[in-house]
Parts: C-alpha cells; structure tokens; sequence
C-alpha cells in the first residue's frame, strides 16, 4: 500500500501537469516534422478505427434494414446491441487506446520527442538556477541519455512497414483483448458472473498494491454497477500499458533486466498512475487522441526527472542500474511542496562536471528559455 498511497497518486497527478505546462514551453515540441509525423498518425488512426468498427457498422446496416419489416420504435433490443456493441469497443477492447499503442510502435517520432523534452528540462534547470552555487545543481541528463545506444530499436521501427508494425503489435494486444473480453462474457453467466469483476479486481490489485485496497475494491465491484467497474479496471490497466509505453526511450538506453524493471514499476506505482491516469483519458479523445500522446511523451521526459538520478555516461554506471530500481528518493519528493518541485533532485555533481555538461545542453544553436 505504501506504493500506491493517495500522497503518492496525487503528487503524481500534480507532476503531470507541471511536466505538460514545461514541454508546452518548448518552441522544438511545434516542429514541422512532429506535426508531420502527427498529421500522418491522425489519418492512420482514423482509418484503423473505421476498419475495426466495421462490424458494428454492420449490425446497425442490419438493423436498419430490419427495420423495414419490423416497427423497431417501440422495442429495445436493438438499442442494446448497438450501445453493447459501443461499450465493448470502447471500453472492453479499448480499441481508441489501441491505436495510440500502434502509432507509437512503429514510428520513431515519440522518442525524439522525449529527447527534445528532455534537452528542454535540462536547459529550463539551468536556466532557473543560473545564480545558485553550481555545486548544489543536479548533473544533467540529455548529454548523458544521448551517449547512449538504443540497440537498434529506433533503426528497426524506421525499417518497419507500417502493415508488419501493425501486426505485431496486433499480436500483443489480442492476447489482452482476448483476457478482457473473456471476462467480461462470464459476467453475464447466472450465478457466478456477479463475482467475476470483484475476483478480477482483487487478483489485479492484490499483485499491485496489496490486499488491503483489493479488498476495498472488491468490496466496491459487489455494489457498483457492472458498467463501472469495468471503464475502472480498463482504466487502470490502460494507464499501466501507457505508462511503460512513454518510459520506453528512457528504458531503451538504461537497459533494466526484466525482474529488475518490475521492481522499479512496483516501487514507484503510485506517482505512475496518478501520472498516466489522465493521460490514458484523453488519449482516447477521437483525433485529438494522438496530440495528446505526444504531449505525455514529453511530459514524461519531467517524470524522470523526478524518480530518477541523472544517468553516468557508458560503461561508468558501477552499479548505478542496481541502485536504481529502488525509488530511494520517494519521500523527499511526496513531502517537498509543489512550488519547490524544481529544487528536487536525488543526485548531486561537482561544480565542474555541472558546468561542463550544463554548457553542453546551453551551446545548442536557437536555443531560448520560457
């Protein structure tokens, strides 16, 4: 519980909206190649969503045509199976976040994103704090992340078809769908099917968060409506996927072992989901869905910040992956005051190292500071 404590999903909420005002700062963020690359994964999601609604488009052809025959004005059956159709679309498939997911496998556009982002955060740092003494300022992380090798991920999704990107991930999200749409079916089998969302409500959050909140959120899946608990837990697991998804360039250079990777998820969970719960919201907004997705992305470049030390270049980490899957900072970020989010920082340099990487994020040609 004390990783997805309220204190913990709030300061995370509130680091989501400082982190989108600093990336809305950032003149590079309005590029024409970012609108480019946005204007492209507009009209691709927009014809992906057409193509998967087609069965729905079907049954309301269907529908109508019955219609014909049939007075359909005084029954209900049909507005059940158009608004069923919808609900299971959007909400059990959560095929709007779908898209996002696919846009953002097969292009490189949200990594570049995060690095511009990240350059910004280090110039904004600097900038703020230009009169304190330079020992006291935290290292920086964009000429660090940089120097970095992203083992070809990059170079393979530029490589990748837009057809073979959609497949494979396709092929990964079946698999949940598939979880998904399972569950909600054995809802609608007599007896057992009250219990089936309370029982996969508290497996999930048990595994989470502890029994504790499983228990109050099964207790709540026995009350609420069926409806509810389902946009809940679609929520909340799509706030998880979102969140692994925008942390990708960070973890495409800072290589985690996978056991090492769960840990630092589960030790920083609650900042995580106060983070991405609104994100993963809006994100679903038709069109404006995938502006949405790019301005997470940058946000996140603010997170790491955060929840993180500055990186040591290649080859010098000395342990420095292992020190960081535990969050050993948590609570010096949780109780510091919102207005003094900017003096945070876990990791301190000496005056030099400061200087010289804080010049090398500062002599970067038309460079100016909000």
């Amino acid at each position: 519980m004390s990783n997805f404590d309220p204190n913990a999903i709030i300061r995370g909420a509130q680091l989501t909206l400082v982190g989108a005002n600093r990336a809305l700062q950032n003149p590079d963020l309005f590029t024409t190649s970012h609108y480019r690359q946005a204007a492209i994964a507009v009209c691709a999601g927009l014809a992906i969503r057409i193509i998967l609604n087609v069965p729905i488009y079907g049954v309301k052809g269907l529908l109508w045509l019955i219609s014909v025959f049939v007075d359909l004005d005084h029954e209900t059956w049909d507005d059940t199976i158009v608004n069923g159709l919808g609900f299971i679309s959007k909400q059990v498939l959560q095929v709007p976040f779908f898209l996002m997911m696919v846009m953002s496998s097969i292009t490189p556009t949200l990594d570049n994103v995060f690095m511009d982002s990240i350059r910004w955060v280090d110039q904004t740092y600097v900038q703020k704090h230009k009169s304190d003494d330079p020992t006291h300022l935290r290292a920086m992380y964009y000429p660090t992340l940089k120097m970095y090798s992203t083992h070809g991920t990059i170079e393979k999704k530029e490589q990748r078809s837009f057809l073979d990107g959609v497949l494979l991930f396709a092929a990964k999200y079946g698999r949940k769908a598939a979880i998904s749409l399972g569950i909600y079916l054995l809802t609608f089998v007599p007896k057992i099917g009250p219990f089936v969302l309370p029982a996969a409500s508290f497996y999930t959050f048990n595994k989470a968060v502890g029994p504790v909140p499983a228990g109050v959120i099964f207790a709540g899946g026995l009350l609420l409506p069926k409806h509810y608990m389902v946009s809940f837990l679609q929520t909340y697991f799509s706030s998880r996927s979102l969140m692994s998804q925008l942390l990708q360039p960070y973890f495409d250079r800072i290589r985690f072992t996978k056991q090492q990777k769960k840990v630092w998820f589960v030790d920083r969970s609650g900042v995580l989901f106060g983070f991405s719960v609104a994100f993963a919201v809006m994100v679903k907004i038709p069109l404006l869905g995938v502006l949405i997705y790019g301005i997470a992305e940058a946000s996140t470049a603010y997170l790491i910040t955060k929840i993180t030390e500055p990186p040591p270049p290649p080859g010098e980490d000395n342990g420095f992956i292992e020190s960081e899957v535990r969050w050993k900072n948590k609570h010096l970020l949780l109780n510091l005051p919102l207005e003094r989010l900017d003096e945070f920082n876990a990791k301190m340099t000496g005056a030099n190292e400061t200087a010289k990487q804080a010049d090398r994020v500062s002599d970067m040609p038309g460079r100016k500071f909000a």
